[in-house]
C-alpha cells in the first residue's frame, strides 16, 4: 500500500521553517558565495598562468585544470577533508576554525576549499576564453600608450572580457548552490543534510526532500534574477544608441519629408 503524501509536513517546511533549518539555509548560501569567490580567484590565476610565456607556469596551470576537471568533485571533497591530514602529517582542518569574529567547523572550511579548487578549474577555462575574445589590438594599443602588460590586462582587457565571462560565471554559481549538497557527506549541516536528518527520524522522504528541492529552486530563481540584472547592466554599453522597439516602430511609420519624394521623382 502506497503511503499518502503528508502535505502538512511539506507546507510546514516551506512556510514555518525552524531555526535549525534557517541556519542550514544560511550555511548553504555563504558556502556557495565563498566557494564561488575563491573559485574565480583560482580560475583567474590559472588562466593567467596558462597564458604565460614561462613554460613551467603553463604546464602547472594545465595540469591543475586537467586533474581537477578529470576527477569527480565528491572524490576531491573526501580527499581534501580526509586525505590531506595523512599527506601533511598534521590536522589541516581541526574540529573548529577560529576566525576572530566568528568560527567555522573544520568540515565547512574543508568544503569551501574543495569546492573552490574544483570551481577554479572550470573558471580558468571560462576566463581564458573571455580574455581571448578581446582583440589583440587592445593590448597592443595599451602598450603603445606606455602601459605595462599587467596594467593593460587589468584596465583594458579584463573589463572587456567581463561581458563574455559573466554569463557562464552566473551559471557556474547556479550550479554551486546545488553542489553544496555534496558537503553533507563530510558532515556539513546544510539544506540537504537537514532534510536527511528529518527523513531518518520520521521515514518521510517524499515530504522533506520535496521541501528541500523547493528551497533549492527558490535559491536558483533568485540568483537567476540577479544574474539577468547584472548581464543587462554589462550589456548596456554594447547597446549604445540603439533604438528601442517602440522607437523603431515610430521611426518606420513617420511621414517621409517632401524633399525626399521630390528627389525620388
Amino acid at each position: 500500500m502506497l503511503a499518502a503524501f503528508e502535505w502538512h509536513i511539506f507546507w510546514e517546511r516551506i512556510f514555518h521553517p525552524d531555526h535549525v533549518f534557517a541556519q542550514a539555509l544560511w550555511r548553504t548560501i555563504y558556502i556557495a558565495v565563498l566557494a564561488q569567490f575563491f573559485g574565480v580567484v583560482f580560475g583567474l590565476v590559472s588562466a593567467l598562468m596558462r597564458r604565460s610565456t614561462f613554460l613551467p607556469l603553463r604546464i602547472l596551470g594545465g595540469l591543475y585544470v586537467l586533474i581537477v576537471r578529470g576527477t569527480p568533485v565528491i572524490v576531491q571533497i573526501f580527499f581534501i577533508y580526509f586525505g590531506a591530514n595523512l599527506f601533511l602529517g598534521f590536522d589541516l582542518f581541526p574540529r573548529t576554525v577560529d576566525l576572530g569574529l566568528f568560527s567555522l567547523s573544520g568540515a565547512v572550511v574543508a568544503g569551501i576549499v574543495a569546492l573552490s579548487i574544483n570551481e577554479g578549474a572550470y573558471m580558468s577555462e571560462i576566463i581564458r576564453a573571455g580574455i581571448e575574445s578581446v582583440d589583440r589590438g587592445q593590448m597592443e594599443a595599451a602598450r603603445s600608450l606606455g602601459m605595462p602588460p599587467r596594467l593593460g590586462m587589468r584596465r583594458i582587457v579584463l573589463p572587456q572580457a567581463a561581458r563574455v565571462i559573466v554569463p557562464p560565471l552566473g551559471n557556474e554559481f547556479n550550479n554551486m548552490l546545488k553542489t553544496t549538497s555534496l558537503l553533507a557527506f563530510i558532515g556539513v549541516y546544510e539544506l540537504f543534510l537537514d532534510a536527511d536528518v528529518h527523513y531518518s527520524s520520521t521515514f518521510k522522504p517524499s515530504e522533506y526532500f520535496a521541501a528541500v528541492a523547493f528551497w533549492y529552486l527558490v535559491l536558483t530563481i533568485v540568483w537567476s534574477v540577479i544574474q539577468a540584472w547584472i548581464e543587462g547592466r554589462l550589456a548596456a554599453s554594447e547597446r549604445g544608441d540603439r533604438l528601442s522597439f517602440l522607437e523603431r516602430v515610430r521611426e518606420a511609420w513617420a511621414p517621409v519629408p517632401g524633399r525626399l519624394w521630390s528627389r525620388a521623382r
